[in-house]
């Protein structure tokens, strides 16, 4: 039973290590020259050169109500580009993924879905006045109770270079000193409406037991003046929080469950005319962020036409797409257009094109996300890898890393070996082995259809017809 258990422990304690989670940013310099290796990005040189130079604009605010589709062959980082762009644009700027086929499984309309993601993508910066606290924590002081059933007391004394106070606090702002790590010598900011509490940084009085060359730490001077003062505090919030919040007499309850159904088009409009005054009078600032869309081409066209028009809204997000089709079919439609968008859309988009990867590169890939996954690989083992990635494809590459480390793990190996690699090549197959196996066997897999038999069966179903027409006359 003790066995069980602990086999149990073990289990929980594994973490999911997400497929880009290696990635950091775009790996650029400041003169937005792509570095090889950097930030987790690996070759694409051009491509992420060109997504730097759409980073700084999105920055600058000069590319609002502006597309922008990452186009390649699967494989060849469009997703990872994505996600590089949102670690460089920082958490100050909105950022929203969806995949194309979601808006088909969703339980509300496809433009209601598309418009929600809109303006999930679209920030509102509110400034106000408000009355805070600001000074160097001098000393903080907790009273644990004896007994479970007691009270916590708390006392907080902070200063600046002129006055120095000190103030009873509550159990909600104990909690939160002890969350952000809060110590003698940290100057701080306190809400006196909401009572949020705000690290500023360390005082340079403290500078003396640090190396500041090579520490992170934030010094900053001790204020000045009085403790309590008036000053502009911001706050951050999406278009679609403000929908929801005036939608309903729960609002916030709706926002954090989720389920916030259709929104009214009057509440929408209500809500661009407050954002837009606030706007004029200077009390807010619209951040246009990010929609990305992954697989684009499963978008039918009366999405594509609503983001057509959506493109153009005085309120409207940057939109970056992904697809890895070429001259496809549009959905919804009979016709076909490159990547499965319409021309006139297609027309709005500035084009990003990756390209396959080369051997150095895919070899770096790989030796990155051995890391991430915390496995030691032998050189040979990773040369075949690199080889398998190059046959087959990257992503089956990447997949077989985890899996040769459970084999060394089985022979009690400490670094994956070259026929830890091979014995996993053999266990699972790719799509080209797959293909071969279809191809070999078909005739007894259920349902088995081929050219042969649409085109004898066309050439039928012509003949019955011809038979038809003969009679008719």
């Amino acid at each position: 039973m003790s066995n069980f258990l602990s086999e149990v422990k073990d289990i929980t304690r594994i973490e999911r290590t997400a497929m880009h989670s290696h990635i950091q940013g775009l790996g650029l310099d400041d003169f937005l020259e792509p570095r090889n290796v950097s930030q987790g990005m690996v070759g694409q040189k051009s491509a992420r050169k060109a997504a730097g130079l759409i980073v700084r604009l999105i920055k600058q605010g000069k590319i609002a109500g502006r597309g922008i589709l990452i186009a390649g062959q699967p494989g060849t980082g469009k997703t990872a580009l994505a996600m590089a762009m949102s670690h460089e644009l920082g958490e100050q700027t909105p950022f929203t993924s969806i995949s194309g086929s979601e808006l088909f499984s969703l339980e509300m309309s496809k433009t209601e879905a598309m418009t929600q993601a809109i303006r999930k993508s679209i920030g509102v910066r509110v400034k106000e006045m408000a009355e805070v606290l600001e000074g160097e924590v001098v000393e903080i002081r907790i009273e644990r109770p004896e007994s479970l059933e007691g009270v916590r007391k708390g006392k907080i004394t902070l200063k600046t270079t002129d006055m120095d106070s000190m103030y009873e606090i509550g159990n909600k702002m104990m909690d939160q000193l002890s969350e952000l790590g809060i110590s003698s010598g940290d100057v701080i900011s306190i809400q006196k409406a909401g009572g949020k509490v705000t690290k500023l940084g360390r005082s340079y009085s403290r500078s003396k037991d640090y190396d500041i060359n090579t520490s992170n730490i934030n010094f900053v001077e001790c204020p000045s003046g009085e403790l309590q003062k008036t000053k502009e505090v911001v706050h951050m919030i999406s278009i679609h929080d403000m929908d929801v919040i005036n939608s309903y007499s729960r609002g916030f309850e709706k926002l954090f469950l989720g389920n916030t159904g259709e929104i009214k088009q009057e509440i929408r409009e209500k809500i661009n005319e407050q954002v837009l005054l606030w706007r004029e009078e200077g009390k807010a600032d619209i951040i246009p962020g990010v929609l990305f869309i992954d697989e684009t081409h499963m978008l039918d066209i009366e999405t594509f036409s609503y983001l057509n028009r959506a493109l153009e809204d005085d309120l409207s997000p940057i939109l970056i797409m992904a697809s890895n089709r070429g001259i496809t079919r549009i959905r919804g439609t009979n016709y076909k257009s490159p990547h499965g968008i319409p021309i006139d859309l297609l027309d709005r988009l500035l084009i990003i094109a990756t390209k396959p990867y080369e051997y150095e590169d895919i070899k770096h890939i790989l030796k990155i996300r051995a890391e991430e996954e915390d496995v030691e690989i032998d050189e040979e083992a990773l040369e075949m890898l690199t080889n398998i990635g190059v046959e087959t494809s990257l992503r089956y590459a990447i997949q077989l890393i985890i899996t040769s480390d459970l084999v060394s793990k089985k022979r009690k190996g400490t670094k994956v070996k070259l026929n830890d690699v091979r014995r996993v090549y053999t266990l699972f197959v790719d799509v080209k082995r797959s293909s071969q196996f279809l191809k070999e066997y078909q005739k007894q897999f259920m349902f088995f259809e081929n050219n042969e038999t649409e085109e004898k069966e066309k050439k039928e179903k012509e003949d019955e017809n011809s038979i038809l027409i003969e009679d008719l006359n």
